[in-house]
C-alpha cells in the first residue's frame, strides 16, 4: 500500500522524467517517443522503479540500454529540477514497461 506521499513523489518524478525524455529526444534522432508510464517509490524514498515505453517498438531494448547508460545524468537533471521539492533524489532504475504488448497478444488471441 502506498502512502500519500509516495504518490505525490511518484507523480512529480513521473512529470519530470516525462519533461527530460522529451529534451533528451530532441537532441537524438526524430521520430523516437520515450515516456514514464508507471514510476513506483519505495517506503523510505531511497529508489524509484519508473517503467518507460519506447515508440517504435522495435529498438526497445537499445533506448532502455541508452536510458540505463545516463540514468546518473538524469538524476542530476531531475535533482536540479526538483531540488525546492526533494530533499535528496531517489535512485534510478528504468524497466521497458511492456503492458501494450501484452494487450495486443490478448487482443490476438481473442480475434
Amino acid at each position: 500500500m502506498e502512502t500519500t506521499r509516495q504518490n505525490k513523489i511518484a507523480r512529480l518524478l513521473q512529470k519530470e522524467i516525462s519533461d527530460i525524455f522529451r529534451s533528451f529526444t530532441q537532441n537524438m534522432q526524430k521520430g523516437i517517443l520515450i515516456s514514464p508510464t508507471i514510476v513506483r517509490i519505495s517506503p523510505d524514498l531511497s529508489v524509484a522503479r519508473i517503467y518507460i515505453s519506447v515508440f517504435p517498438s522495435n529498438k526497445e531494448k537499445e533506448y532502455l540500454d541508452l536510458v540505463n547508460e545516463r540514468s546518473v545524468a538524469i538524476r542530476h537533471e531531475l535533482a536540479q529540477r526538483t531540488r525546492h521539492q526533494l530533499r535528496t533524489v531517489p535512485t534510478l532504475t528504468f524497466f521497458l514497461d511492456d503492458s501494450l504488448d501484452y494487450i495486443e497478444n490478448i487482443d490476438n488471441l481473442l480475434k
